[in-house]
């Protein structure tokens, strides 16, 4: 018999009772290497076999790694993702990772089919029940069960939502077409998997006579100016919850934002700005100003009464010691607002897209509000808001029609 060519292959029966093939096939690197393939009868052998081959023919370069998913992951996050993104956002992708890529797909072989299969599942699974979430806040003192960890257990069906899937298959396509550009891996699987749309994107804005009675309920609550803040000037949560004195210009009526309060790794941190656009310095209109003059003078009586355990932090918005307040409890003390001042509960970053609905309905221009919100360019903020303004579009359209009322009259 004649020498087999590069791919060919051969088949035989192992002692274990399994059959292996053995193929050359060519590395992304463009070496030609021996790679085997079992199976549990010579068929299922035969037909892995001659799908090795197939790709050969084709041209198509196949890993002969054994990294896995959760190895491959541990690489990436410390040696790719970490030194190229901001501290919260490799927070973001190492909990993604620990909680769900690495339990669904850690052993898998990586196919289409495994990645669909894992989505939906995740997406029918109660991640409070999965992550025994309510078992760690029962632990608290003076915390009881609240749900899955009540006898009997009652499931609070907290489902991801399909944004929070997206994000993870976008998350799974980055990192593996890191692994391709490595030659790990010789094509990205991920990108084979399409998840349904969510359509044209909605922001949960409230209108100007929602954000009034808000505001109004608001009066009295500590942390007015916060709210205020938020709906005025558009302020991000942690932006916020980061800005200094130092930073609030009360006479020249205007604020720099420089940097962001953020819980990371378990922990309070400072960071910058989420862009360079971010980091801005914005007017403050009249009554916020006022607004904060007064929150000024609630913060010295804090700092009376607190006396020596006063946490001298520098930041508008503090505990009434002073110190930086949890961005979590920022979210469960505007929701109970909400409630009491019997306005749609939204979510704390809706404030931020309110102010920029409230503003182009009173006819402020696109570049005028790109500035305000410090989005990254003028595209942005025409994207993000371009149903608000359409309908002012349409009104202002509208008004247009008093040219024709003689006509219609006739």
């Amino acid at each position: 018999m004649g020498r087999r060519a590069n791919g060919e292959g051969t088949i035989k029966q192992r002692k274990d009772g399994r059959y292996e093939a053995q193929v050359f096939v060519r590395t992304p690197d463009g070496q030609w290497k021996r790679k085997s393939v079992y199976g549990k009868t010579w068929e299922e052998c035969n037909n892995k076999k001659v799908e090795l081959q197939d790709a050969n023919r084709r041209g198509i370069p196949v890993a002969t790694t054994k990294l896995t998913v959760a190895d491959y992951f541990a690489y990436w996050l410390h040696e790719v993702a970490e030194p190229s993104v901001r501290r919260t956002t490799f927070s973001s992708y190492e909990g993604l990772t620990r909680l769900y890529i690495v339990p669904g797909l850690g052993k898998k072989k990586l196919t289409a089919q495994h990645i669909r299969a894992w989505l939906n599942a995740v997406g029918k699974t109660c991640q409070c029940c999965a992550q025994g979430k309510d078992a760690k806040w029962a632990e608290k003192p003076d915390r009881k069960p609240r749900c899955c960890a009540r006898q009997p257990k009652e499931c609070c069906k907290s489902f991801p939502a399909p944004a929070s899937l997206r994000y993870l298959l976008r998350l799974l396509r980055a990192a593996l077409q890191d692994a391709v550009e490595e030659d790990i891996l010789t094509r990205n699987v991920a990108t084979l998997v399409k998840l349904p749309g969510s359509g044209k994107r909605q922001h949960r804005a409230w209108s100007l006579k929602e954000a009034r009675q808000f505001l109004a309920t608001a009066k009295d609550h500590r942390l007015y100016a916060l709210w205020a803040v938020g709906l005025g000037i558009g302020l991000r949560r942690g932006e916020a919850l980061g800005l200094r004195w130092e930073d609030v210009d009360l006479a020249g009526g205007r604020v720099t934002i420089a940097q962001a309060l953020h819980r990371v790794d378990g922990k309070l941190t400072l960071d910058e700005v989420k862009t360079e656009a971010s980091a801005a310095t914005v007017p403050l209109p009249a009554p916020l100003v006022s607004v904060l003059q007064r929150h000024k003078a609630l913060q010295a009586g804090d700092r009376l009464a607190a006396g020596p355990r006063w946490r001298d932090t520098g930041l508008v918005f503090t505990t009434p010691h002073g110190t930086p307040i949890e961005p979590r409890n920022i979210n469960r003390a505007f929701e109970a607002l909400c409630r009491k001042a019997g306005v749609r509960v939204i979510r704390v970053h809706d404030m931020r897209h309110t102010a920029a609905t409230v503003l182009f309905a009173m006819g402020v221009d696109a570049a005028t509000v790109q500035r305000i919100l410090r989005h990254s360019s003028i595209s942005v903020t025409t994207g993000t808001y371009i149903e608000v303004i359409e309908s002012v579009q349409r009104d202002a359209v509208d008004r247009m029609g008093v040219l024709f009322e003689d006509a219609a009259e006739k």
